[in-house]
């Protein structure tokens, strides 16, 4: 995904409902620009073009989407002189006429930029492709490291000979960043340094997704893809890097338009993730035998005979 995303589909938004939507949204935009008569009467129907506007977008596209589209600083103020502006002389007129028609002249930008975007997602994400986000710490503690790592049989449905797209939010990449200079134990750090130089390798080249195993002549196995999920213009993170995942997944469903499911092996991320609607798989590794320590410890609890 390109880091211009302009646009992110509400979850469970239809994303095909959406672009239709924020093309009837511009043609609405631009009848309104074109109301003839009194300044007072086009700043009248660019006003009911912004609440409508708002009505359409609520549950279609996220709150700051809303913001960034209808409810500018430009609204604000021309909603403020609606009260103020009310004379009919040729300056107010002019002034009014002025501040109308830029502020519609953005909007029908700012619309044509997210339906150009918003398509180009559609069609970098299509339908038949299984979508997954893999969370840090299966990068972490997965046996098999990420070139080595076999995707197809993590996700449902047996994608064996399906194309799989692996979502890269880019607070993962940060988060591997951080674990690479204080990731604790060697291991750690070793694993969050090779995976970074495994995403420079694989997204070196221009545009945002790379080839991570390419499918097999008999057709048996698909490609495998990563793709970087970048945050959308003023994107404000969440405070618990766990809920941000959750969010950046969602977000990559409603532009894919088909589940996301998201892998790994953390048990209160895949709690946080069912509760938030999204396909998990919470990835085990054996447990193994009970610590000798702690054996020793319930040993020495053992009531003598005759206690209770």
């Amino acid at each position: 995904m390109s880091p211009g995303m302009l646009v992110t589909p509400y979850p469970g938004a239809n994303r095909d409902d959406v672009l239709r939507t924020l093309r009837d949204l511009t043609s609405a935009a631009q009848n309104a620009g074109n109301v003839h008569g009194p300044a007072q009467a086009r700043l009248s129907a660019y006003l009911e073009w912004a609440t409508n506007s708002v009505q359409m977008l609520e549950h279609r596209v996220s709150t700051a989407d809303i913001d960034r589209l209808v409810l500018t600083r430009g609204y604000d103020r021309l909603l403020a002189a609606a009260g103020t502006l009310t004379g009919d002389d040729i300056g107010t007129q002019r002034v009014l006429n002025g501040l109308v028609s830029h502020e519609i002249q953005q909007r029908v930008q700012s619309l044509e930029d997210a339906i150009r975007d918003l398509d180009a997602q559609i069609r970098r994400w299509p339908q038949g492709i299984a979508y997954a986000v893999a969370d840090t710490s299966v990068y972490i503690e997965h046996d098999d490291k990420l070139r080595d790592l076999d995707f197809a049989p993590l996700l449902p449905g047996a994608w064996w000979d399906k194309t799989v797209t692996v979502i890269v939010p880019v607070i993962v990449l940060d988060e591997l960043d951080g674990l690479k200079l204080r990731g604790g134990d060697a291991l750690r750090r070793w694993r969050a340094s090779y995976t970074l130089a495994v995403f420079e390798d694989l997204f070196s080249q221009p545009g945002p997704q790379g080839i991570l195993r390419r499918p097999t002549v008999d057709g048996t196995r698909g490609a495998v893809f990563m793709s970087i999920l970048f945050d959308p213009p003023r994107h404000e993170r969440l405070p618990i890097n766990d809920d941000e995942i959750i969010d950046r997944a969602l977000a990559a469903q409603g532009l894919a338009g088909t589940p996301v499911t998201l892998l790994t092996f953390d048990t209160s991320q895949a709690a946080r993730a069912r509760n938030a609607g999204l396909a998990v798989n919470k990835l085990t590794k054996p447990l193994g035998d009970e610590p000798e320590d702690a054996r020793s410890k319930k040993k020495a609890r053992q009531p003598e005979a005759g206690e209770r």
